[in-house]
């Protein structure tokens, strides 16, 4: 058997709002680690909106998340998802308590996440829950098994905190993606193939340095490395792992897509939160999804119309 894990990201880019990096890992058989798990578990998740029939859609979080269909479809792929590892949470606070536990503690300490526990998120739990038992036994006719989702939410003080330590948000989001690599391979049985699949952030091709500081026990070898993906080979403790860094990994593989709905996920009900939030404060702003010119726009009539008490800049804007 084979551990498969899809690492992905949202909300690197914004000054609102957190940045999220996802994990979601399966096992299957070795003979089907190379194929498309797509058409794997075809009768139960489709890669495009038209013809899903009741399946669920699992592709890359922008083509999932529009201005019509809203949080739908990311909704109910990690809904049906969490039920195939026996976790149902019925409202967000609960989701985040699943997916990160430490997000859960600190944005406690917000203002307008304080009505998370409220935001309820089964509402189309019975359709969910029928797709999530199809997809569960057509993973059994696999003998495939989703076994975590999991998430690192870096909320907007945290996220601050770390940056001003090294000075470089793309180091904080690698160290995100370097801790979820370790924890699950230091949790996995010795004896198990190890794929690793990373959605690649900028243009970075070698990788090797970077990953020999973050895990110094290690031995790497380099397998490739290209503009589209960089492959090493990940030697610790009598385990190994491969490595892969792809461009656009989310379009090429169902785990990455799932981990890039699953971030999505995560940042959209805490965005929505803080609009809420604000929005009954200052009934006349439009909500915002945290990017660089309209996140601006935002902040700028937040301070025209209220105290300075109230928005707490260090917990409200990205330094960077």
């Amino acid at each position: 058997m084979a551990i498969v894990v899809g690492i992905d990201e949202a909300g690197y880019g914004p000054i609102l709002g957190p940045l999220v990096v996802s994990c979601v890992s399966f096992s299957m058989p070795d003979d089907l680690v190379k194929g498309d798990m797509w058409e794997t578990l075809k009768p139960a998740v489709g890669k495009a909106k038209r013809g899903l029939a009741g399946r669920i859609l699992i592709t890359d979080s922008k083509k999932a998340f529009t201005k019509a269909t809203g949080t739908e479809h990311l909704q109910k792929a990690v809904l049906a998802s969490l039920a195939c590892t026996d976790r149902k949470p019925a409202t967000a606070a609960q989701l985040l308590h699943h997916l990160c536990p430490d997000c859960f503690t600190r944005v406690k300490e917000y203002p307008w996440y304080d009505s998370l526990d409220k935001i309820m998120i089964d509402q189309a739990a019975d359709q969910t829950y029928i797709s999530a038992s199809v997809l569960q036994r057509t993973m059994r006719s696999k003998n495939i098994q989703l076994n975590s989702l999991q998430s690192k939410c870096l909320d907007v003080a945290h996220y601050n905190s770390l940056v001003d330590k090294v000075q470089n948000k793309a180091a904080v989001l690698f160290t995100c993606v370097a801790q979820m690599i370790h924890k699950t391979f230091t949790e996995a049985p010795a004896g198990q193939t190890m794929q690793f699949l990373i959605d690649r952030q900028g243009g970075r091709v070698n990788y090797c340095q970077v990953l020999m500081r973050m895990f110094p026990q290690a031995d790497f070898k380099i397998i490739k490395e290209s503009e589209t993906s960089s492959s090493y080979e990940m030697t610790q403790a009598g385990k190994t792992a491969k490595l892969h860094f792809v461009a656009k990994a989310d379009l090429r593989f169902l785990p990455v897509a799932l981990a890039s709905m699953t971030a999505k996920y995560v940042r959209e009900l805490l965005i929505g939160s803080l609009n809420d939030h604000f929005a009954a404060k200052c009934g006349t702003i439009k909500p915002t999804a945290g990017y660089w010119k309209d996140g601006t726009r935002y902040i700028n009539e937040l301070k025209n119309n209220l105290p300075p008490d109230d928005l707490p800049h260090s917990m409200l804007v990205r330094s960077r």
